[in-house]
Order: structure tokens, then sequence, then C-alpha cells
């Protein structure tokens, strides 16, 4: 039996994780759930799942009327990070949003366990801090986000040195195929009209401005160790090649299947082992042609290009990246700028907060609460100027 921690569980890669977990009762156990903020819906889970321990990370929220029976609910940033690090844990999947799940993630690789990781933000913001907590508690790290969990199958049996470069494939978006002069003009409700996942809004947007591939290129810089000019992306707009890895033979690799979160979690919590899954769709060739690929359209989806820079500048860079796109997203959803603003909020902030050394957790939040400033301040500035154009 795999005992399982879930992190997030409210979220869209939660949910996923406890809809693949229900389907094998054998083999999986709920031993602790935690989300934000949305307490109903964790009590749901608790009443389905009965873990040990249930977690709002919200320090106002009220769980008193779900105390009882044998589940402990706690309340707090440190009850998060305590479920994160509990001792009778296999796998802790980390599916919070946001480089608030940064420490978690700290806290489950020094405790040893296996991280199932969807919290992108950790690599982004403290990938050397992460890398060095999965050392200290010899833990391993298995990606659940569809292209890495590609390339990690596709590099299993393979040395690093095999290994030429290797590709991340992009959706492209609601966009794709967009002008620049037309995005000034795109709706959130457009953007979070995803032509082939499920995700969250946050995500969904950012798979709209293709951010979320720059986040996938710095994590796979850290997850894999490869150098940034051996990591790049295309736009497959059918989603079916979820990654390639090319070897100094001239040998490509792909991992290939129809878009579902749940195959890359099933793989994550029992790697690495496999196991049949028959409510996951069964991959028909004939039925996903044709398959296509394209470049990355640099003039309608700057922000690629602003993540890849952040990356390779290094330092707090990534977590200034991170933490500004946070801001420029909402501003988006609330309406407050248009859509190719956002790449002039996260591009002021790199330039305002700069690349200084990371050494600690407490370098990672500095720079994140500095960007978020930053940020804020450009959104704002920018939501004035429209404002005053259409009065």
């Amino acid at each position: 039996m795999i005992r399982v921690a879930i992190l997030g569980s409210t979220g869209s890669i939660g949910r996923s994780a406890l809809e693949v977990v229900t389907r094998h009762p054998d083999r999986f156990e709920i031993v602790a759930l935690a989300a934000h903020r949305r307490v109903r819906e964790l009590a749901a889970q608790v009443a389905r799942h009965a873990p040990r321990l249930a977690v709002v990370a919200d320090e106002s929220a009220d769980v008193d009327g779900y105390r009882g029976n044998r589940t402990e609910w706690r309340v707090g940033r440190e009850a998060l990070l305590d479920a994160a690090a509990l001792p009778d844990v296999d796998v802790v999947l980390n599916a919070l949003v946001g480089a608030a799940g940064l420490e978690p993630t700290l806290r489950a690789l020094e405790a040893g366990h296996r991280l199932a990781l969807a919290n992108k933000e950790s690599l982004v913001a403290g990938g050397p801090l992460v890398l060095r907590a999965g050392v200290r508690g010899s833990a391993e790290i298995v990606p659940i986000d569809s292209e890495h969990s590609a390339i990690l199958q596709c590099l299993e049996g393979n040395d690093a040195s095999s290994v030429r470069r290797i590709t991340l494939t992009a959706s492209g978006g609601p966009f794709r195929g967009r002008n620049p002069e037309e995005l000034w003009h795109v709706r959130p409700s457009e953007a979070l009209n995803h032509p082939t996942w499920d995700m969250g809004a946050k995500i969904t947007v950012d798979s709209a401005t293709l951010a979320n591939k720059a986040l996938e290129v710095i994590e796979a810089h850290y997850l894999y160790g490869f150098a940034y000019d051996r990591i790049g992306a295309v736009v497959h707009p059918q989603s079916i090649v979820h990654s390639f890895v090319e070897f100094v033979d001239g040998s490509v690799l792909a991992q290939m299947g129809f878009p579902t979160m749940e195959l890359p979690i099933l793989y994550a919590l029992n790697y690495p082992e496999r196991v049949e899954d028959s409510a996951l769709q069964t991959y028909d060739p004939v039925r996903s042609s044709p398959l296509t690929f394209e470049e990355i359209e640099g003039r309608s989806f700057p922000l690629f290009a602003l993540g890849v820079e952040a990356g390779r500048r290094g330092g707090c860079a990534p977590a200034v990246y991170n933490a500004g796109n946070e801001i420029a997203v909402q501003a988006f959803l609330e309406e407050r700028i248009r859509f190719p603003e956002m790449a002039d909020v996260v591009a002021t902030a790199l330039d305002e907060v700069g690349s200084h050394d990371v050494t600690g957790v407490d370098d990672v939040l500095a720079a994140d609460a500095a960007a978020r400033e930053s940020a804020s301040r450009v959104a704002t500035r920018l939501a004035m100027a429209t404002k005053g154009t259409t009065a």
C-alpha cells in the first residue's frame, strides 16, 4: 500500500489525483489532504477518503464544524509544512499553486519522501534549494507535468551524456496563429478557453501566453541538469506528443498519449512501476492524426523568451519572473490590463529587481515580494492609462 499526502487537493491536479487513487483502493491510502482555503470542498474529500490529517493553509479558516471522527483538522502554514513531512508517508504530491509551494517541497524532500511535483514554481523559484534538499533527504523528485513526465520516461535506461537535446511541446493555447495586433483585443474568457487541456485559470492563461512553457524549460534545466542551449520547445496543437528526447546518434524518442493529467499522476504515484488503469483512454494513432509542429512565434508570445532568459540569468531572476507573471495574470483576469501588457509587467519587474544570488528561502521570498510590488505598481499604472484612454 502506497501512503499518499496531497497538498492542493481541491485544485484541478489534486482532484485528478484523487480520481486516480479512488480507482486503485488496493494500492493507495490517503494519509493527508491539504487545501489553501476551500474548506467545504476539502471536507467533502475528507468524508470520502478519511485521511488522518486535513489542513487548511489559510490562517483565517474556520474548521471547527468539521472536527471529529478519525481525521485531525489543522489550520495554518506550519500545519501545511507538517503535512509535507509526515513520517508515515511514501509519496507527497505537491499540487499547490504559486511560490507558496516552495517550502512544502523542501520539507517533503528533507523528510526523505518521494515528491510527486506539480508545483512548477518550486523548481523555478528555488531550483538550487530544491536540489540540495533532495540530496539532504536522499529523496527523489518525480514530475507530474505531462512534458516532464514524458522526458523522464524517454530518459529511462539512458545516460545523460548520450542526450543531445530535449524538446518540450506546447499546445499553442487558444491564440495560436494570432498576430500581435489582434491580441490587444482578446478577453479573459477567450484565454480561458483552452483547446485541448482542462486546467485551472492561472495555468490556462499561462498556456495562452506560453509563460508556462518558459517555466517548464527552467524546470527541465533543474530536473535533468541540461544547459539551456540543450532545451527547446515547439508548438504541437494536438497535444499528443508530450516531449522529445534526441540522442547523440540522431535517434529521437517521444512519449505520446491523449491529453489527460491522470496518466502522469498515475505514473508518478507508482514510479518506477506501471499500473494498468482501464479508465484511461487507449491511444489510437489513426484518430489522433495528423500530428503537426510549429515554431513558437516570439512577437505574439514574448513571455516565453522573457522566461527562458530569466532562467539563463539565474539567481533570483526565475523567482522574479514567476512572481511578476502571477501578478500580471491576475490583473489580466480582472480586466485591468490587456493581454500583451502582461509581458510589460513581467519585463519591468525583471529589470527593477535584478538577479541576486539565492542562498536560502529568505532570498527567494524577498525576490518574490519585490517582484510582486514592482509588478503591481506597473499593472496599476497600465490600468490607469487604459482607463484614461477609454474614458
